[in-house]
């Protein structure tokens, strides 16, 4: 079976015994581990944008991105990529906690011609006319059709997804928090069961529901990865076969069609509620920072940063902890909800 041939839609299930099973080792907390993926959301911003009708909670976006598509490299993401089912493993990186969009694409610039070359060919199968030439040429010549595919990723990340990652980043992180602080509080199969309708946990496994595929898939050795999309944001998709790491795709908590709103709006909608400086501190909280470094990037005095910083962590949105002489600052699970609740 074809890696990510499963990564589909779970509304309209064509069969209700359909389903992938991860297995775990009953109460296996350190098994489960969260991600992100920049890849997976730009691929289906691709899909989004060659099916907008589809998508109204990204009609917001959609109207940010208008006129702003380097046509010639979205044409070519387009092609590898598909409006549907199956897509190329090669273009998205083992989802971690902190993969960032750079980290992402210079993975794809140096990704192994071989594995490419077979998924190009998977693609070949599932394609035709103009668009399964385009792709033959690919698998005929992968060095050229890999540095091709990285500079139409980065041309099209820049135009599309770039200026809304703080955004996209600040709901998946929320989302994850939340997810998290649930596990402690409930086990993994009280998380699981709020992944999505046709996610669950029974018998020490996670249970995807699909449209057409079965499986079950031990991860009692290398451990189920949980990925939260705004992009894909009307199901859940999966990845299974080895040497993939097996991941599961859900939809984040908290995608409205508002979600894609301008960071100035944001901070307006925090500051209401916090006051500005707050709202400004706890917005950049979103990695450790030493007290001076708030101030300075606050535009604050260090006491009055210091200040504010006391206020926002007696309140649960921040937590503080030392390292050596310093004190580094970060948002918790609450803050980083309260950030998610307001996008």
């Amino acid at each position: 079976m074809d890696r990510k041939v499963e990564q589909k839609p779970v509304e309209g299930i064509e069969h209700p015994d359909h389903r992938v099973e991860f297995e775990l080792s009953p109460g296996d907390i350190q098994a489960v581990r969260f991600g992100v993926s920049p890849g997976h959301e730009l691929a289906h911003a691709v899909r989004i944008l060659l099916r907008p009708q589809q998508h109204p909670l990204q009609w917001g976006w959609l109207r940010r991105v208008q006129g702003r598509l380097p046509s010639e490299s979205f044409g070519v993401l387009a092609t590898v990529i598909g409006d549907d089912g199956y897509m190329p493993d090669f273009l998205t990186a083992t989802p971690t906690w902190d993969l960032t969009p750079q980290a992402e694409a210079d993975a794809l610039r140096s990704t192994d011609l071989d594995p490419m070359r077979v998924d190009l060919g998977k693609m070949v199968l599932r394609s035709s006319g103009a668009r399964q030439r385009a792709l033959r040429r690919m698998q005929e010549h992968p060095a050229r059709a890999r540095e091709m595919v990285a500079t139409a990723w980065q041309e099209v990340w820049d135009a599309a997804l770039a200026p809304v990652w703080p955004q996209i980043e600040r709901l998946l992180r929320a989302d994850i928090a939340v997810r998290s602080r649930t596990i402690a509080a409930s086990g993994i199969s009280g998380m699981a069961g709020g992944l999505h309708s046709n996610v669950s946990w029974g018998e020490s496994a996670v249970r995807v529901g699909l449209r057409r595929h079965s499986e079950i898939v031990d991860c009692r050795g290398s451990g189920l990865v949980l990925v939260p999309s705004v992009m894909s944001s009307w199901g859940c998709m999966v990845l299974t076969e080895p040497p993939a790491q097996p991941t599961l795709f859900y939809p984040a908590r908290g995608v409205t069609a508002g979600w894609a709103r301008d960071a100035a709006e944001i901070a307006g909608a925090l500051g209401a509620l916090l006051g500005p400086a707050r709202a400004d501190i706890l917005l950049g909280a979103g990695e450790a920072r030493s007290t001076s470094q708030v101030a300075r990037d606050a535009g604050l005095a260090v006491s009055t940063a210091s200040h504010h910083l006391t206020i926002l962590r007696e309140a649960g949105l921040i937590a503080s902890e030392r390292d050596g002489a310093r004190m580094l600052h970060l948002r918790t699970p609450l803050g980083e909800a309260m950030v998610g609740a307001v996008l």
